[in-house]
């Protein structure tokens, strides 16, 4: 569950694809109406690690211990819910005996919309940024997301929100009622399929001004 396709935005630029500490637009609510703000993939970013500290992913949060893990607690409790928007997720799938990324999206092509936290942070120059983190569930049993990730390993999802429920959801009074939402979708709503990286390019023999060069 390390990347997103996003739906595409206007109002600042981001990758077509999202990764670690990559931008991406959230939808959460600001006062008393909704917005659309860029945060960054990961809710502590890698520039926020302590030095010294050994870097840690923080770009999903286990819906079963959000309340008491440090990274995700504060925003879980005072409930900074977002919606992060995308066409499509990613996968790997180990059924070929070696990892082969699918997307993952909606049966009827319709974007999607992943439950998560967002977080505050203060930058060196005094300003303010945004990053944010996508919740899981266990999907063990679920028949489409229990194909991912590596064999042996504990089965996981992200959350689908159903557009009926973005603003329920956004809207939640408390803890109890956003756990409410914490489930897996119906695979009969869900699409996927293989869609492996496009392979690397090679590089060339350095240049004679030994700078060098890619395809």
């Amino acid at each position: 569950m390390g990347c997103v396709q996003p739906v595409p935005a206007s109002e600042f630029d981001y990758k077509p694809e999202i990764y670690k500490d990559y931008f991406a637009p959230i939808f959460r609510r600001g006062g008393d109406a909704f917005e659309t703000v860029p945060a960054s993939f990961g809710i502590v970013p890698r520039r926020h690690i302590p030095p010294g500290v050994k870097v840690f992913d923080t770009m999903n949060a286990r819906s079963e211990s959000v309340e008491q893990k440090r990274s995700f607690s504060g925003a879980w409790k005072n409930l900074q819910l977002c919606l992060i928007p995308c066409r499509t997720f990613f996968e790997p799938n180990y059924e070929t005996g070696k990892a082969v990324r699918w997307k993952i999206g909606m049966a009827n092509g319709d974007p999607l919309a992943i439950a998560g936290l967002w977080r505050q942070w203060k930058e060196v120059d005094g300003s303010l940024s945004l990053a944010f983190t996508m919740l899981t569930v266990n999907s063990d049993e679920h028949p489409l997301m229990k194909r991912f990730h590596k064999p042996g390993d504990e089965k996981r999802s992200v959350v689908i929100v159903p557009p009926t429920e973005y603003g329920d959801w956004l809207s939640c009074s408390s803890t109890d009622e956003a756990r409410s939402f914490l489930q897996l979708y119906p695979v009969e709503a869900m699409h996927a399929e293989a869609f492996p990286l496009p392979p690397r390019k090679p590089k060339v023999d350095a240049p004679s001004n030994d700078q060098e060069e890619l395809l």
